[in-house]
């Protein structure tokens, strides 16, 4: 039982309770709350016997250091008791092509949602396929049908849930138990809900991914990504991020860190916010629909309700046809929602986006425009004044 100023830590905590006492021991940092930042390369030994043998906790800086392993640990803490270790990268994209280099080999076959961040159809396409690794893409809403994809030489299944752009729920539970009566392995990226609001180990999942870059740091200052194993996956997952030489600079680690402290109370804001003008935005006749799990409306509502505790500021819209000036028009005017990629900041941020280009296994018609907001940790109401403005520049466009 871990111990935070020579105290012992009570047995039951509650999530947020875990995001604040997690990776901290004061008593090693001479009583201070947060650990120090080590910048660090070499690690000095005692003696030459020590030496040879590799005997120090530390090895080299690359391997860990006590600021990298206060991260891991408070992530472990709030991924639950089946989570066996965490590897930092570098970014998302790069937890995603580790993780997924972790369980492949020349010859595998992997399934792959049609929903998925694009970045990771992009590595799947070009790295994997050069690597002599088969992708299939699937529809997203396939659920415990996955298992007629499933071949011989099918090693792994990669889920992501919601989409980040077109927010199909999948059925977890249901896509992990196929998989695993194969013997597939399954990762999930799980940026939107984090560990807080989806349990990714208690729904089948081996492999939990989080581009830690957005609500883990929360500050839009930070590149960081996660990869949490269960025990099974730990071993492999760990050797291969050590083989390739990745790890995380210092400086973006205790950011991160810093970031996880608040993470209960920002997500808790965003998730109220984005409800409040998801559901304003049903209103407006401009909007076809709303694209948002968190909604009674919306078809995925019923997995999110089962499976999720809660969502996050994320969600899109599909507008009625109007001209693309018109869109342009909209997205320029507003003030307050920056125009720009990412997400998880306390910032809220737009983009206009259009998935017909690259889905494979599904048909992207949507029936309008697509728009995406992070809805950030503004008020509300300066936030509908923002969108209230932009569909007025809308209705001059037209």
């Amino acid at each position: 039982m871990s111990k935070k100023n020579g105290r012992e830590r009570p047995p039951q905590i509650k999530p947020e309770t875990g995001l604040v006492i997690g990776g901290r021991d004061s008593a090693s940092y001479y009583g201070f709350v947060n650990p120090p930042v080590y910048h660090a390369s070499t690690v000095l030994y005692p003696n030459a016997r020590d030496l040879v043998a590799h005997r120090s906790r530390y090895l080299y800086g690359r391997r860990g250091t006590p600021t990298s392993e206060a991260l891991e640990n408070a992530l472990r803490a709030i991924e639950g008791p089946d989570c066996a270790g965490v590897a930092l990268l570098p970014s998302g994209a790069a937890a995603i092509s580790t993780a997924l280099l972790s369980v492949l080999r020349s010859g595998d076959h992997l399934l792959v949602t049609d929903s998925v961040y694009r970045p990771t159809r992009t590595f799947c396409d070009t790295i994997l396929k050069r690597l002599g690794i088969e992708t299939t893409y699937y529809n997203p809403l396939i659920g415990a049908g996955i298992a007629a994809l499933i071949k011989p030489n099918t090693r792994a299944v990669f889920t992501e849930s919601p989409g980040s752009l077109s927010f199909e729920m999948q059925d977890i539970p249901a896509i992990a138990a196929a998989a695993h009566q194969a013997g597939a392995v399954v990762l999930m990226d799980n940026t939107w809900a984090t560990p807080l609001f989806f349990r990714a180990f208690d729904k089948g999942v081996d492999l939990s991914i989080q581009a830690g870059t957005k609500y883990l740091g929360g500050h839009s200052d930070v590149m960081i990504g996660t990869v949490s194993a269960n025990a099974a996956h730990w071993p492999r997952l760990r050797e291969t991020m050590l083989t390739l030489g990745l790890c995380v600079g210092p400086d973006d680690i205790y950011l991160t860190l810093r970031g996880l402290r608040t993470l209960a109370v920002r997500l808790d804001r965003h998730q109220e916010s984005a409800l409040a003008i998801a559901r304003w935005l049903q209103q407006r006749p401009e909007v076809l629909r709303v694209l948002h799990p968190g909604l009674e409306s919306d078809s995925g509502h019923a997995i999110w309700q089962r499976d999720f505790l809660g969502a996050s500021g994320l969600f899109s819209i599909i507008l009625k046809p109007i001209p693309e000036a018109a869109v342009f028009a909209f997205a320029d005017a507003l003030t307050l929602f920056g125009l720009g990629y990412s997400w998880g900041g306390y910032e809220s941020l737009a983009i206009i986006f259009d998935c017909s280009d690259y889905g494979t296994a599904t048909r992207w018609a949507p029936g309008g425009p697509a728009l995406r907001f992070h809805i950030g940790l503004e008020h509300v109401n300066d936030l509908i004044a923002d969108l209230e403005r932009g569909f007025a520049a809308l209705a001059q466009a037209i």
